[in-house]
């Protein structure tokens, strides 16, 4: 494990692989497909953050648990990141009209 400036834990492919009980080749297939992108370090090493690490539990859930090929994951994470997006701009959108209203004594 790793630690960098802001205290931020990153972790070794060995080790992601360990925590997640999945071949390290695995982990380079999920980086292939774009469902992970661990940083690299100045050496080119992959670096794992808890949030990819949470990441490829889902991966793992989704392939292993549901039946789910990687495609299909991809089109998930995809679909979930645009649904997120619309919410906050739906939220963003919501704060203005509460502060024209406001503004206006509407």
């Amino acid at each position: 494990m790793v630690e960098n400036k802001k205290t931020e834990r990153y972790f070794f492919i060995r080790e992601v692989a360990s925590i997640t009980q999945l071949h390290p080749q695995t982990l380079r297939n999920y980086e292939k497909w774009g469902l992970v992108k661990p940083h690299r370090s100045q050496g080119n090493v992959r670096l794992y953050s808890l949030e990819d690490v949470e990441r490829i539990k889902k991966i793992k859930v989704f392939t292993q648990d549901l039946g789910i090929n990687l495609a299909g994951v991809e089109v998930i994470f995809r679909l979930t990141e645009q649904i997120e997006e619309l919410q906050r701009e739906r939220e963003e959108m919501r704060k203005q009209l509460e502060e024209r209203d406001r503004k206006t004594g509407t």
